[in-house]
């Protein structure tokens, strides 16, 4: 089973969609995980409110730190996948095992003001972005992983015209 972090500055939005998702399409060939470079402390209501929306399981999630996943006794990572251009540029841990890392930046729907219509909107299009990701990750296969041009494969994933 491959293990995947996604990664947000905050934890709150993007990164646990990402997570929810994969560990739904995956079919239990992954296990998943969301982690901040600083965590807000609380998943945004409105990112709990869209995978309720597209029928995914909205329990279970908390903003966390990546300080957890970077040090001994944690999970060593397959796939690091950064979704924020802020937590991309920040220095990021030493991780365990020496993982891929690529970014699959997500405009964030979290700073979309305005109305519930409004925020669900945005939430829904960082969604289907992400959604459309992660269909094509699943697409390569797990040879990917071992593949010599596999980081710059997935990273690819991060260039898709939304």
């Amino acid at each position: 089973m491959r293990k995947v972090l996604f990664v947000c500055t905050a934890n709150s939005a993007r990164s646990v969609l990402g997570e929810a998702l994969l560990r739904h399409m995956g079919n239990g060939q992954f296990r998943t995980y969301s982690a901040g470079s600083t965590p807000r402390g609380m998943v945004n209501p409105d990112a709990l409110d869209c995978l309720r929306r597209h029928g995914l399981p909205n329990e279970g999630f908390r903003s966390k730190s990546w300080d957890e996943f970077a040090q001994a006794g944690g999970p060593e990572m397959d796939l690091i996948i950064t979704v924020c251009d802020s937590a991309a540029g920040e220095a990021c841990p030493v991780w365990l095992g020496h993982p891929m890392v690529v970014h699959w930046g997500i405009p964030d729907p979290a700073s979309v003001e305005g109305d519930e219509a409004a925020r669900a909107a945005a939430f829904d299009l960082a969604y289907e972005r992400l959604r459309r990701r992660v269909d094509a990750l699943l697409a390569l296969g797990d040879y990917v992983f071992g593949a010599s041009d596999g980081r710059a494969r997935v990273n690819a994933i991060g260039q898709m015209d939304d």
